[in-house]
């Protein structure tokens, strides 16, 4: 035996050792030129990277081990891992804020341009009715849409103060040239105001038409004004949630996932998937927005049916012009129940001893039928587009965005920068630690699974402030959206503390257009006066140049009882309402 240990000890050296354990591959290679030119390509100071492994004893976040990283080096990769991070969750969802921002564009523009050509159709409705007479008084319908159009656009005061001023301001108008014979000191059109303004309904000069118009305007623009707020608030809350910070906790993680192979010396080592997932996940599982994500979309959808169904907006802005004719006519056709009525609780004015006054002349424009757009007739706005064609493109979009935040950390892994293809699992990755297979259990996105995810060193926190914030934000959008679908105004209730505010929580049937039997609000307390309020210099027989706005009635009916008529002929005897030309 003694003879053979020289031979044996002669041979040792040829015998195989045991295989390579994690991180041998560093040991095996004692070389940094694969990291130096990959550092270097990305403009790393190569006086910063050895180009032989050195110890790690230095290192914060990858193992101590042989290493190509000084200090510095590390620190750099730590803000790259993260900025290439957030770079690739941006990227993901931009497509996210640019569906949105375009929605909302599409959509705001469509509001904004039927309310236009609403204003447009009832000039020269009216011009053609009533000529110069109509020109003389049209500020108030110009005021009547410039305050819809605040309502729309700044969420100015309730609807329902707008639509009474409106059929105030038009009977302390008309009424005085109903009667050219009398002169209508101011008193006297406060006491006609106040008396419109009774909650018994006992005088109703315009008819039922102040009530339909109501409706249809009050439902058609709450919803459209919160659906565009939706989409706006979306918008904002994606934009910033995608901006978000990142978490201690997440930061080291992407710096284990994909720096520390070019510590490592192994670049070209792609991290093992299931390394990936885990650490997405520990990242943007306190970032994302579901489970409120999905409520949203469905409140958006809900809105826009809504909005193309029973409160559509484009049947409501049509029927401005038709409603107010309706009113004037009711008016001029009942005129004598209406004065007699007035006459009684006011009094009678004092007469004008003389006046001139010429007979309207005949117009063969009394005689020609205003024609309203008919159901088979989608109206169709300069950009070529209708509410129809808008709500079929945004269902088929949202279908995309929906599931986006729990399969975001699926993109992510899916890029060649963060984890190995799919296709070579079989094949040895970068654990962590070194070259080999991970073992470690992939866990899920929730919160709760958060608790056991191998990547996540002690920040379990859930969602920070900012995340919270925003996603209050998402709920508030989706709350405001289910209430308009209902009919219902949360920022005018929440404004107002009796609840009497444009909306005011009243809800309204779904089939206004089939002639459902009234369905009143809940009872409220009445509000109490407002003073009144002074307007411009009053036109011809205007009797005066103040308006006065009591408190009103808010328990109106809440369905239409028939369709807006085809055909609306203005009969020549309605010229008559508002006086000679």
């Amino acid at each position: 035996m003694s003879a053979l240990r020289p031979l044996l000890l002669l041979l040792l050296p040829l015998c195989p050792g045991p295989g390579p354990g994690p991180g041998s591959e560093a040991k095996v290679t004692r070389s940094c030129a694969e990291t130096r030119q990959v550092l270097g390509a990305r403009g790393y100071s190569l006086n910063l990277i050895p180009p032989a492994l050195i110890s790690g004893e230095h290192l914060q976040i990858c193992p101590q081990e042989y290493t190509c990283c000084s200090s510095e080096t590390e620190q750099k990769l730590i803000r790259d891992t993260e900025a290439t991070f957030r770079g690739l969750v941006e990227d993901s969802g931009s497509f996210l804020v640019h569906t949105l921002a375009a929605r909302h564009r599409k959509f705001n523009e469509f509001f904004r341009e039927m309310l236009s050509i609403s204003q447009h159709s009832l000039v020269q409705l009216f011009s053609h009715s009533y000529g110069r007479l109509y020109a003389q008084h049209a500020l108030i319908f110009n005021g009547f849409f410039s305050r819809l159009r605040d309502y729309y656009e700044k969420s100015g005061e309730g609807l329902d103060d707008t639509l009474a001023d409106f059929w105030a301001q038009l009977l302390e108008r008309a009424f005085p040239l109903l009667h050219p014979q009398y002169s209508f000191p101011p008193d006297f059109l406060l006491c006609l105001t106040r008396l419109t303004s009774t909650t018994d309904g006992s005088l109703q000069p315009f008819g039922d038409s102040p009530r339909r118009l109501r409706l249809q305007i009050t439902r058609a623009l709450v919803a459209a004004r919160a659906f565009v707020q939706g989409l706006e608030t979306g918008r904002s809350v994606v934009s910033e949630t995608l901006k978000g910070s990142m978490s201690e906790g997440c930061r080291k993680a992407l710096m284990r996932l994909t720096g520390c192979p070019l510590c490592r010396g192994v670049p070209s080592l792609m991290p093992c998937r299931g390394f990936c997932l885990n650490v997405a996940h520990a990242c943007l599982s306190s970032r994302g927005l579901e489970p409120d994500w999905g409520s949203y979309l469905d409140g958006l959808l809900l809105l826009a049916e809504k909005l193309q169904g029973p409160f559509s907006f484009e049947l409501a802005a049509e029927s401005i012009g038709v409603r107010i004719s309706e009113g004037l006519m009711h008016l001029q056709e009942n005129s004598v129940k209406v004065s007699a009525k007035v006459f009684q609780e006011c009094g009678t004015p004092h007469p004008v001893l003389a006046r001139s006054r010429r007979a309207p002349a005949p117009r063969e424009e009394a005689s020609r039928p205003w024609r309203a757009a008919a159901d088979e007739e989608r109206p169709t706005t300069a950009a070529g587009t209708n509410l129809h064609r808008l709500v079929w493109e945004l269902r088929e979009r949202l279908g995309r965005l929906r599931g986006f935040w729990t399969g975001l950390p699926l993109t992510i892994c899916e890029d060649s920068r963060m984890a190995a293809d799919a296709s070579q699992e079989a094949a040895p990755c970068w654990t962590g630690l070194g070259r080999g297979r991970y073992t470690k259990p992939v866990v899920g996105g929730s919160l709760t699974e958060q608790l056991h995810n191998p990547e996540l060193e002690g920040d379990t926190t859930g969602p920070d402030v900012p995340t919270r914030r925003r996603r209050l934000h998402l709920r508030a959008a989706t709350a405001r959206m289910r209430a308009a679908a209902l009919g219902q105004d949360l920022d005018m209730r929440d404004a107002d503390e009796d609840g009497s505010g444009s909306g005011g929580g009243q809800q309204y049937a779904d089939d206004w257009k089939a002639g459902a039997v009234p369905v009143a609000p809940p009872a409220r307390p009445p509000r109490p006066p407002r003073p009144p309020r002074r307007d411009g210099p009053g036109g011809k027989g205007g009797g005066g140049n103040t308006r006065y706005n009591q408190g009103r009635s808010r328990s109106l009916g809440t369905s239409v009882g028939r369709h807006t008529p085809p055909i609306l002929i203005l009969f020549p005897s309605a010229l008559a309402l508002l006086g000679p030309r």
